[in-house]
């Protein structure tokens, strides 16, 4: 592991804003292009997003953590919560499965964004409460 990074914020709106440009800003040794970075901050963002939505239906003290590491080119970030969980994870999978059907504005929880966006996508229970939602992106991998 060539550097680490542990971030652990509350379950705030305005925190996702600062979760994605904290991991942004973390991977910017590797270089990134701006497609790279972008990309990043979109996953990162439709996580927290997740968290705080879904996890926590916007309880402003539950707890998002966020760590990344940097192996040679490649960054490995994974976002937990201790929320509400997901009973059929495969099913949270498919584009615009949402939890929270009551609200129009929602278009899904954000998996296959993810999934497009980085180069793999794990979701797992994190432990007997909530998820890890764990993503890596080679950087620079074409130059």
């Amino acid at each position: 592991m060539d550097n680490f990074m542990n971030l652990n914020i509350f379950a705030k709106s305005q925190n996702e804003a600062f979760a994605r440009s904290v991991v942004a800003a973390f991977c910017a040794s590797l270089n990134p292009t701006i497609d790279e970075i972008n990309d990043i901050k979109t996953a990162v963002s439709e996580a927290v997003t997740n968290c705080i939505v879904h996890a926590y239906d916007h309880n402003d003290e539950g707890l998002i953590s966020i760590t990344a590491k940097l192996i040679g080119n490649v960054v490995h970030i994974a976002i937990a919560d201790e929320g509400v969980g997901i009973e059929d994870i495969e099913k949270a999978r498919q584009p615009f499965f949402t939890t929270r059907s009551d609200d129009e504005d929602r278009s899904g929880l954000g998996f296959t964004v993810m999934e497009t966006f980085m180069d793999t996508l794990e979701v797992k229970p994190n432990g007997e409460k909530g998820l890890v939602v764990t993503m890596s992106k080679a950087i620079n991998s074409d130059k």
